[in-house]
């Protein structure tokens, strides 16, 4: 079946671009000369864990909704009445609360959003097995060779996907489709919330051209500074850029970012790196109940799971560490950072001030993890803050090291402190 445009209200469907549906009259139309050959896409929730208690609690449905972690933590997620008093992911509470003093303060109870979840990637998983998740609310999706299986192209099945999830779970999404990954994230962030949002080859370069660099993933505001400096403010100035003086100046980043302001990206959808979390653990022979102690077994944790992070090239923002009481009653203890960590000292650093509170008792285990991981590459600040940075490029030498001489040729000072 050849289309260019599909009516999202009443699923009409046409062989010629229209901005306005001949069978309804909706303006609710998706519309491109290559729709038909599009077939990987980005799904993300609306706020989805606003947009979960404002389901559940229909009389928030007007009100700004926060979900985070009390005066003293950050937000985890703002609805979008909320964001438009300028609260974000990731922003200290006390300073969202200032820019938001109405906004009603839920504690995140994260078993219903993983719920919640396991429905919405259900029937991703119906149309096909190639998905991708980044985090529990969005997924890359390779929908390649599905037209006979699933009744249509995939921009058709994945407006049928959109409007069942509203009807069943009660939930919206925002649906990018594309030719590759990096473009169908970018699409599906331009008509949130509730959007469904193409760019094919053809236009993807003057569509990219004018945006600020800092569209591009892995660039956050550090890195980003640094290319505006260097006389890289926009898209098309990457673009314009001798790929040569790019590699020369920044390495392979500067390669990657040549692909991308070319609007190239060859990474395919992985469903091996489907996954939410890594973590590690170890069960003491004797019980610990001093910081010196417990931070001692922390540290090695710490660089256990940062190594297999950066081998596996992923990072997060979102700390979990994990308390065995003598009781087995397991304390979990949880902090969302507005920058990505994928080195062991940035994971201690979290890791010991969760411990700090909990201190006072004996506990039997320890372990520390990283949840909601995405693709360093597509960090949503990138790692490029200064001191992760540094550290990063650190810890990378040392794995370098170790892979060719042993795990015992780096010692870190701190592991030489453990009886």
């Amino acid at each position: 079946m050849t289309i260019t445009a599909v009516c999202r209200e009443c699923l009409w469907t046409g062989a010629v671009p229209v901005t306005r549906c001949p069978g309804c009259g909706s303006p609710r139309v998706v519309s491109d000369p290559e729709l038909s050959g599009l077939s990987i896409a980005h799904l993300d929730c609306d706020a989805f864990y606003a947009s979960v208690e404002k389901r559940d609690r229909p009389e928030l449905r007007d009100k700004p909704v926060i979900v985070g972690g009390g005066v003293r933590g950050v937000v985890t997620t703002a609805c979008y009445i909320a964001r438009q008093s300028g609260v974000g992911s990731a922003m200290p509470m006390f300073k969202a609360l200032k820019a938001c003093p109405d906004a009603v303060v839920i504690k995140p109870s994260f078993p219903k959003y993983i719920a919640e979840s396991k429905r919405i990637f259900e029937k991703v998983r119906a149309l096909t097995p190639l998905v991708q998740t980044l985090s529990l609310d969005e997924a890359w999706i390779d929908l390649s060779g599905t037209e006979r299986l699933n009744g249509g192209p995939p921009a058709l099945q994945l407006i049928r996907l959109q409007r069942e999830i509203e009807a069943e779970i009660g939930l919206s999404v925002s649906i990018g489709l594309a030719t590759n990954r990096f473009l169908a994230k970018i699409a599906s962030e331009l008509d949130k919330p509730r959007g469904f949002s193409v760019i094919g080859a053809a236009n993807a370069q003057a569509m990219l051209a004018p945006k600020s660099v800092r569209v591009l993933p892995g660039v956050g505001p550090v890195f980003g500074k640094t290319l505006v400096s260097d006389g890289y403010a926009t898209v098309g100035d990457l673009a314009a850029a001798d790929v040569r003086d790019l590699v020369r100046r920044y390495g392979e980043t500067g390669l990657r970012l040549h692909d991308l302001s070319h609007a190239r990206d060859a990474r395919s959808v992985n469903p091996e790196h489907d996954r939410r979390g890594m973590s590690a653990e170890t069960t003491f022979n004797t019980d610990l109940t001093t910081g010196e102690d417990l931070e001692a077994e922390l540290w090695p944790l710490c660089e256990k799971v940062a190594s297999k992070a950066r081998r596996d090239g992923v990072a997060s923002r979102v700390i979990v560490l994990k308390l065995r009481r003598t009781d087995f009653k397991i304390v979990t203890r949880r902090k969302t950072l507005p920058e990505p960590v994928q080195t062991a000292r940035g994971l201690f650093a979290v890791g010991r001030e969760l411990l700090k509170p909990e201190l006072g008792q004996p506990y039997r285990l320890i372990g520390i993890g990283l949840a909601d991981i995405a693709d360093a590459e597509d960090a949503p600040e990138g790692l490029f803050a200064s001191s992760e940075t540094r550290t990063l490029k650190t810890e990378t030498t040392i794995d370098a090291l170790r892979e060719k001489f042993g795990a015992s040729a780096v010692v870190a000072g701190r592991a030489l402190k453990r009886p």
